[in-house]
């Protein structure tokens, strides 16, 4: 009897190894790994980790280049609505699931394989992620979760590599790190408790930034195209070309603290220096080219939508719906955002753009105007409030 096909989402660490090896032995399944790669790794390493994959022992490892479908299926609707979960994180991994759960499902379909599996814990939101999208795209296929399942600590899963001749190395083990185009977060003993912060070393960019250095961020149509003058043929390029800049100053560097889908607060760190300065940059140019009405009611539509991508819902038409007036809102994003950088933080100087409401032609705030009268705005004060002085006048009848 043929073993039963199973396609595994890889990354290379410990979890992803470790489901290799119990698959393969203590499930008998003949593993397919598949790699998404969403912008974390070099040639080098990806080719580092093939070789690691077939080491373990898959029958096949499939690398999915999805960084340029990642920018454009997500993260361009997350700079178009200015998303920062509870105002800080860029949902840099809750992104990168959904496409790499995406991508896993067309491999899975591609072999025909009935089974898909997983290298999620039973007590994050990735689990979630996974399955949800599995259920939808792949309903008849078995979904495993080896970890999950057996309620593994990340020394068991190390003994039990070791015991089947897998050296694994324990300090960097330690940290669970997560690197993709829109950010990188970091786990470990400090963000399993309320209290306490990552140590420099669990950092995978170390600041070696002094002084200071202004940056520009050119925008067409909300995406970054530009940046420092030089123009960019695709806005992943511009992203990458901006982290190099400005990781090297720790700038993006937080913990980010959150209600998981399961219900349960958790705390991860993060650092995400291009993400951030991104967004801060696009929602300052929006300040200047939106109006009033606009800003509000993306507001409010991108708290829905960072939540509904969060808790891995991509699939919900709603979502598509929501894009589609993030997308008609940037036809007059267009602009320059200049940025102070410093180590561990930054500067919004301004912006620069022929669609810049911010017009002197109009009145200056708080000294001139040019298009009213002094009479016009006492008119228009009375007619304003006439609703407010009818309600005041109705409560209070005597005036007291």
């Amino acid at each position: 009897m043929m073993p039963k096909k199973v396609i595994l989402g890889f990354s290379g660490g410990l979890d992803t190894s470790f489901c290799v090896k119990y698959l393969t032995i203590d499930r008998e399944m003949e593993v397919h790994s598949v790699l998404v790669d969403t912008g974390g790794f070099s040639d080098q390493e990806l080719e580092q980790i093939e070789a690691h994959a077939y080491k373990l022992g898959v029958k096949s490892h499939t690398t999915v280049r999805a960084v340029k479908n990642y920018y454009e299926r997500i993260i361009k609707f997350l700079v178009f609505g200015n998303v920062l979960k509870n105002q800080t994180y860029p949902l840099s991994v809750s992104a990168e699931r959904l496409i790499q759960a995406l991508e896993i499902v067309k491999i899975a379909k591609e072999k025909g394989a009935l089974a898909v599996a997983h290298g999620s814990t039973g007590a994050g939101n990735d689990q979630v992620r996974f399955d949800l999208i599995f259920h939808v795209l792949h309903p008849q296929a078995e979904i495993i979760t080896p970890i999950r399942d057996l309620k593994l600590s990340r020394d068991e899963e190390i003994a039990y590599l070791h015991k089947h001749g897998v050296e694994m190395d324990a300090k960097k083990a330690a940290y669970s790190i997560n690197k993709g185009l829109w950010g990188t977060s970091v786990g470990g003993r400090e963000t399993l408790k309320s209290l306490g912060k990552l140590p420099d070393e669990a950092w995978p960019t170390q600041v070696t930034k002094a002084g200071s250095e202004t940056v520009t961020l050119g925008f067409k149509r909300g995406e970054l195209v530009n940046v420092n003058g030089h123009h960019f043929e695709h806005p992943v390029e511009a992203i990458r070309k901006l982290s190099s800049i400005a990781a090297p100053y720790g700038i993006g560097r937080d913990i980010h603290v959150g209600d998981t889908i399961i219900g349960i607060k958790g705390r991860v760190g993060f650092e995400a220096a291009a993400p951030l300065l991104i967004i801060k940059a696009h929602h300052l140019l929006e300040k200047h080219v939106l109006t009033k009405s606009q800003q509000n009611l993306k507001e409010q539509l991108a708290q829905f939508y960072g939540n509904a991508l969060h808790e891995g819902l991509i699939l919900d038409p709603v979502m598509s719906n929501i894009e589609a007036f993030f997308s008609s809102a940037q036809a007059h994003v267009t602009g320059t955002v200049s940025i102070e950088l410093h180590p561990y933080r930054y500067f919004l100087l301004g912006v620069e753009s022929e669609f810049d409401l911010m017009s002197s032609k109009f009145g200056a705030y708080g000294e001139m105007n040019s298009g009213w009268s002094g009479e016009d705005v006492r008119g228009f004060s009375k007619i304003f409030g006439n609703q407010l002085k009818i309600f005041h006048t109705i409560s209070n009848p005597e005036g007291k």
